[in-house]
């Protein structure tokens, strides 16, 4: 009598993550003492002296949607596919009225799109039965809705309310580490270490500053410290040849 054969147990399939893996922490960088903090942000805000969020949004709730769609995926991509969507729904009703059949439609280009119209379905049905429709002003009911993880629901408190919350994504990550602001191996970590020592006057724009440089002059692989306006402060070493001694 033949025995049945044996099933093979599949490994379950893992959710895709709600923020973008950072890089690991460049081990060993030296701590800015508290004057060179507040040298760089000083330098910061000159270079950038009204920093803005790159995701396209017309009120707090396309933009935690947009914060939403954006993980995994770049500012760019999100607001290609959001324009069109966020002129017909741009309430939490609507988005649940489009369904999510009709959402995964209109953001088919963004990576992930099953899981994240999903989500974003979800957490507008939540806002309606929990919220009254309205996106909360508070960390925790906002990582409560599906597919807001920490470093989203700070990206809602500080764009949309005016919260001095820093996110930490992937830029954020590497240019703390690398300059010296605050080394750590975790967002949480790093997150920590930038509210201990950001100037309190620069808090609020902190976020911005610091994913701007990171997206467009302290690169991953090519960092410009030629043009860099916080070169002479920053404790990452190696410096290319050619870097700014302001």
């Amino acid at each position: 009598m033949n025995k049945p054969a044996k099933s093979v147990a599949r490994p379950k399939a893992k959710p895709p993550a709600q923020d973008k893996k950072p890089e690991q922490a460049t081990a060993g960088t030296a701590a800015l003492a508290a004057p060179e903090v507040r040298e760089v942000f000083s330098r910061l805000a000159a270079a950038m002296p009204d920093p803005k969020t790159e995701l396209e949004h017309v009120n707090p709730y396309t933009l935690l949607v947009a914060v939403v769609l954006s993980a995994q995926a770049t500012d760019a991509g999100v607001n290609k596919a959001t324009r069109s969507l966020f002129a017909k729904v741009d309430t939490p009703e609507k988005m649940v009225a489009l369904g999510e059949e009709g959402l995964r439609e209109a953001i088919k280009t963004i990576g992930l799109f099953n899981t994240k119209a999903k989500n974003v379905i979800a957490l507008s049905k939540a806002l309606v039965e929990n919220h009254g429709g309205q996106v909360p002003q508070d960390r925790a009911a906002l990582e409560a809705l599906p597919g807001v993880g920490r470093k989203s629901a700070n990206v809602v408190l500080n764009v949309a309310f005016g919260q001095p919350t820093i996110a930490v994504d992937t830029h954020i990550f590497r240019v703390a580490n690398r300059t010296g602001l605050a080394s750590g191996k975790t967002p949480l970590e790093v997150e920590l270490g930038l509210t201990r020592i950001v100037p309190p006057d620069y808090l609020l724009n902190a976020h911005h500053w610091l994913i701007l440089h990171g997206r467009y002059v302290c690169k991953a692989k090519k960092p410009e410290c030629w043009r860099c306006v916080i070169a002479s402060l920053c404790k990452f070493e190696p410096k290319p040849a050619g870097a700014a001694s302001n």
